[in-house]
């Protein structure tokens, strides 16, 4: 039920409380087919929250969550998830499987009959040869080595939907930047609508499209770095980019 007008991913005013704690006070986010969104603030602001409710790893209480128009309360959840690629910020690979079968796992899942092929092909697109890297063991990779495969195993069936948490904030420096090189090329190949927990704005404004500010559980503003940094709508979003001194120009 693709249509150019129906977004990718919306959450409608929805709202989480953890106990007394409110976590997402009536967000309302669209994400566009074929872009990448955001998601910055400071720990507890509620993005990793959103994020899990558009997979119903987190059941908001109130509000909707879309998929491509769908609302997935109404959706079973795991045929749900076998949709959507999700990166966990340490890949989430699982230590016993080696990595072409890691890569495999939603193929493998749903019984495709060329699992082996989409995984290894998956592989070479985030840059690791399945001819040097197939039968290796997580515990063999550099941390850079198993985000890319956990990359890879989100895009091994084809998404398009992809929900990444914090994927890179476990590397270093270097490393980051290579693995980002790595999504931005991926970018230009496939056509996947994205979300992205970070607390990095420098990465935010490298990855994304449009940068979606959270505090306390509410949406403070969205929109192109250009425009949150000329026109920030709250003095939190403009103390938050003085902050992180975001260089347009770098």
């Amino acid at each position: 039920m693709e249509h150019e007008s129906t977004p990718a991913l919306r959450a409608i005013r929805v709202t989480k409380r953890f106990g007394d704690v409110v976590a997402l006070d009536e967000v309302s986010l669209d994400v566009k087919a074929g872009e990448c969104v955001a998601l910055v603030g400071e720990s507890g602001s509620g993005k990793t929250t959103l994020l899990r409710c558009f997979n119903r790893m987190v059941e908001p209480e109130s509000g909707r969550i879309q998929v491509d128009g769908d609302d997935v309360a109404s959706l079973d959840a795991i045929t749900l998830r076998r949709r959507i690629g999700y990166v966990q910020q340490e890949g989430g690979l699982l230590p016993h499987w080696r990595v072409l079968r890691n890569t495999a796992l939603v193929p493998w899942l749903r019984r495709a009959p060329d699992a082996e092929r989409l995984a290894a092909t998956s592989l070479e697109m985030v840059g690791l040869s399945a001819q040097v890297f197939a039968d290796r063991w997580p515990r063999e990779l550099s941390g850079g080595q198993r985000q890319r495969v956990a990359l890879a195993r989100a895009l091994a069936d084809r998404p398009a939907f992809l929900l990444l948490d914090e994927p890179f904030g476990a590397l270093d420096a270097i490393t980051r930047a290579e693995v980002q090189e790595t999504f931005v090329a991926l970018r230009t190949e496939i056509r996947v609508s994205a979300l992205l927990v970070t607390h990095d704005l420098h990465e935010a404004a490298r990855l994304a499209d449009r940068i979606a500010v959270l505090r306390a559980g509410r949406l403070e503003q969205i929109g192109r770095v250009a425009d949150l940094v000329d026109t920030p709508a709250t003095d939190y979003v403009r103390r938050l980019l003085e902050k992180a001194r975001l260089d347009l120009a770098s």
